[in-house]
């Protein structure tokens, strides 16, 4: 592509590169420059301008946008994305349900380094989503790239990018009691679910002891079963999970490095998941059993590499409401 000033005569056809003035109103940058224009940029005073002329072997911004963006999500309804229109170099992509946004990540880091021309910038993988939303944008920087470079990159970043839906209906919740009364919490995890689409179709305050807590478990007939219990668990042998191993159920995994949310467990109970919450999900505020409800709602639970995984980037805000802030 050539890019540069030319003098007026010679600018017919040309993209115009930048945005300029005309007497009623202004030529914007991008427009492709005809007689009209130019006889309007001569009564400006004008002599040349800056354009962008495409070569035969170039692709023009919108079209390889689109290109790239048809690559990424080729089977728009099975991966519930939905491509915008292409517009200066770009498209946008949003989802079309509730879910986590699953990507791969080296295909998209080889896509951006092939040209830092040619670009996508997307969500966090496993975001949680809502009907709507952007999960990602594909921009093409200059006005046109080699048809080629496109190619490469669609090859590359072949359906790379998926919504994972919520893939449960409903959720019980089991909140054991000390003898105090079961706090508070309940608010905060039913707003969690019903971000997601997730009926919290019973709640249940129990005793703060393994077979109270199997007993319960084994007589929900929820999708999902979440356990908060009076004091966070300590232990893989703890009142949460042998509650848990009463019940027929089997721990899966026990403490996280994210920080809120260090004292979570995972557990499966005949194909149901079981997350043991930690103290910190009684607060709406974002915490690491977020990320773990939002992956096990859609599907695709964090095994032990992606629970460490989660430790880079996961020292999370400090709530002020917290009784022992970490200071010094």
């Amino acid at each position: 592509m050539e890019f540069g000033p030319v003098p007026l005569s010679q600018a017919a056809g040309a993209i115009l590169a930048h945005s300029h003035p005309l007497q009623k109103g202004r030529l914007r940058k991008g427009h492709r420059l005809d007689d009209s224009d130019l006889a309007a940029l001569r009564e400006m005073g004008a002599t040349e301008v800056i354009v962008a002329r495409p070569g035969d072997d170039d692709m023009g911004e919108d079209k390889a946008a689109r290109a790239l963006a048809e690559a990424l999500v080729p089977d728009l309804e099975g991966a519930y994305l939905r491509l915008g229109r292409a517009a200066t170099g770009r498209v946008n992509i949003h989802a079309t349900a509730a879910g986590v946004l699953e990507l791969d990540r080296a295909a998209l880091d080889a896509l951006n380094a092939l040209d830092p021309a040619v670009t996508i910038a997307t969500l966090p993988p496993f975001a949680r989503v809502t009907p709507g939303q952007m999960v990602a944008t594909v921009k093409i920087i200059t006005y046109a790239v080699p048809a080629a470079l496109v190619t490469r990159g669609a090859a590359l970043a072949r359906a790379a990018l998926r919504t994972r839906p919520v893939a449960v209906a409903d959720a019980a919740l089991i909140i054991t009691d000390m003898g105090q009364g079961p706090g508070k919490g309940e608010s905060a995890i039913a707003m969690r679910l019903q971000r997601l689409g997730i009926d919290l179709s019973s709640v249940e305050v129990v005793a703060h002891a393994p077979d109270a807590i199997a007993r319960a478990l084994g007589a929900s007939a929820a999708d999902l079963l979440l356990l908060l219990t009076a004091s966070a668990t300590s232990d893989a042998r703890d009142v949460g999970p042998l509650g848990l191993e009463k019940a027929g159920g089997r721990l899966l995994r026990f403490g996280m490095p994210v920080d809120p949310g260090n004292l979570l467990f995972l557990g499966d109970l005949s194909g149901r998941p079981v997350i043991g919450l930690p103290g910190c999900a009684r607060s709406p505020a974002l915490n690491g059993a977020d990320w773990v409800l939002e992956r096990v709602a859609c599907g695709c639970p964090p095994d032990d590499a992606d629970f460490a995984a989660m430790g880079v980037g996961g020292l999370l805000k400090e709530p002020p409401s917290r009784p022992h802030p970490r200071g010094g």
